[in-house]
């Protein structure tokens, strides 16, 4: 057991899906994953977040951004609203975490809501305008409203102040999204 932890511990992860726990300690039967995970949660070195999904801290001192981005398994960001209200660009409270991806869901994990919303491959994986931070993908304030224009262009921003529209067309560009007349987004 010792061994196992010692690998996670050289990984710097937090948060593991038991397929991932399975190749890294070296499992092949599903029995045996299901009962070494098992015995590791109750013993309290592993937590359960759900089925086939584990933390090696309790969920609620988990990030709850990663935890989404983790959550889902496949490449994704954090985006749009959840980055425009943090930044006074949408004004509203947002419940969810909105995360972009290669597939539309919702979810909700330790009380916290998530929407991913999907978007082609060709703009998903569009490195402009997207950073890693705290061990997850985020966007930047001009990408997440170039992300949310995509979606909605007729959007409502409530406050368009610290919008550079010239960085926004430039970034639309880049990504391949249509070019929003900005006052369409008033």
């Amino acid at each position: 057991m010792n061994q196992r932890f010692q690998i996670l511990a050289k990984l710097g992860e937090k948060i593991f899906h038991s397929s991932d726990l399975a190749r890294l300690w070296g499992i092949n039967s599903k029995n045996t994953l299901s009962v070494t995970l098992h015995r590791y949660v109750k013993q309290e070195y592993l937590y359960r977040v759900f089925k086939g999904f584990y933390s090696i801290m309790p969920v609620k001192k988990l990030d709850p951004k990663l935890l989404g981005i983790k959550a889902m398994h496949q490449f994704s960001y954090i985006s749009t609203e959840t980055v425009l209200s943090e930044a006074g660009i949408i004004q509203q409270l947002m419940p969810n975490i909105t995360i972009i991806s290669g597939k539309s869901k919702r979810f909700v994990i330790n009380e916290q809501s998530y929407q991913c919303r999907k978007l082609n491959d060709a703009h998903l994986y569009n490195p402009v305008g997207i950073q890693e931070i705290n061990g997850y993908k985020l966007a930047s304030v001009t990408r997440a409203l170039a992300d949310l224009l995509y979606y909605n262009k007729l959007f409502h921003i409530d406050n368009q102040n610290p919008i550079d529209w010239f960085a926004l067309n430039e970034m639309q560009r880049n990504i391949g999204y249509p070019i929003t007349d900005r006052k369409l987004a008033k």
